[in-house]
Parts: C-alpha cells; structure tokens; sequence
C-alpha cells in the first residue's frame, strides 16, 4: 500500500472529524470550565475519556453498528429523554452560578471539582447526548465505510486522531484564558454562555428537533 493509500484517507478521516467535533456543544463546554481552571488532575482523565469515547463510538460505525442503532430507534429516543433532562438541569445549574456571584468557583479556588464528579459529569454528556450516535455512529461511520477496504481504517483512525487533537489541546489549552478568567465576572460570562448553550441544547432534543 502507497502512501496515497494511507496518508489521504487519514487526513480525510482528521478533516471530517474536526468538522463535528470543533462546535460548542455540552460536552465542549464543560472540557473548556475545567481546562480553564488548570487542574492537570482533573482535565487529563476528562479528555482523554472524551476521546477513547469518540474512538470507540467511531470504530463502532465503522464496523456497522450504525445500522444497528437506525434499526432500534427507541434506544435513540430514551437517550434523547435523558440526555434532554441532564443538560437543562446542568443549565439551569450554570445560570444560578451566573446569577450568584458568590457561587462562582475562581480559578486558584482550593476546593476544585472532585475527580469522581468530573468523571461522571463527562460520561453523561458524552454518553446521553444522541447527537454522538448520529455523529460518530452513523455519520462517521457511512463515511468511514464509503471508503475503501483497507482505506476505511486508515480514515478512521484520522477521524479519531481528531477527537484526541481537539479534545487534549481544548483542556490543556484553556489554561492559557486563565489571566482573563482571574476576574469574577468573567466566570459570570462564561457561565452565562453555557447556560444558554446547554438549556438550548437540552430544549431542542426534548422537542426532538
């Protein structure tokens, strides 16, 4: 095999994967709060969780899992339910942040947020968000398997190389917003954002649009 035959499917694979992945979302979001606040601990399970996900979510399309999912759409319709309620509540949670000042968390805050909330926090919003099935699944996965025999897998692992390049430059990144983020009314900003963003979201898949 040339290099045609590996190196274009992987840079096709790495361009339609930033494609999806560089949007604000939920689960961006919530990466940017704690890589903001610079906690190595905390950031570095969080991303690299967000990326084994999208690879494991991936190769699943790409394996032909996807079909599966089109043919059971009620697993769709639970997720959209649940993943609905988990992001309005996570809103309304942030605007309240918003709001009270005195509910901020600062940056050199000494209290951060526990590993274990963080943890589950991030598997929520990876794993009942339906829009990651229908992205990675579905979407990655028709693509993925439009490609050649052997090219596919090499396509699938740019479109994986994707997740983990946005995902561990977004957490490890924000720090650099820190100086900005040293003033309260910043976090009152950013969680403003995320609240609209996050109930926004949460509306639309209640109402299955």
């Amino acid at each position: 095999m040339h290099l045609g035959q590996t190196l274009v499917p992987v840079l096709l694979g790495l361009a339609t994967g930033l494609s999806l992945i560089v949007a604000i979302g939920a689960q961006n979001a919530y990466v940017l709060r704690l890589g903001i606040q610079g906690r190595t601990r905390t950031i570095a399970p969080v991303v690299l969780i967000c990326a084994l996900s999208d690879a494991v979510l991936i190769v699943a399309g790409i394996w032909g899992i996807g079909a599966v999912i089109s043919a059971a759409p009620v697993a769709l319709v639970i997720i959209r339910v649940l993943g609905a309620g988990f992001l309005i509540v996570y809103g309304l949670l942030a605007a309240r942040r918003a709001i009270r000042p005195g509910m901020l968390v600062p940056t050199d805050s000494t209290t951060p947020v526990a590993l274990r909330t963080a943890v589950a926090t991030t598997l929520a919003f990876t794993w009942l968000n339906p829009h990651v099935y229908l992205d990675t699944v579905l979407f990655l996965g028709s693509v993925g398997n439009q490609q050649g025999p052997a090219e596919r897998w090499w396509w699938a692992g740019g479109a994986i190389l994707a997740s983990f390049v946005w995902f561990f430059g977004l957490g490890f990144g924000a720090r650099l917003l820190r100086p900005f983020f040293a003033r309260a009314s910043s976090w009152r900003i950013l969680d403003g954002i995320i609240a609209v963003v996050m109930i926004a979201l949460g509306v639309r898949l209640a109402l299955g649009v």
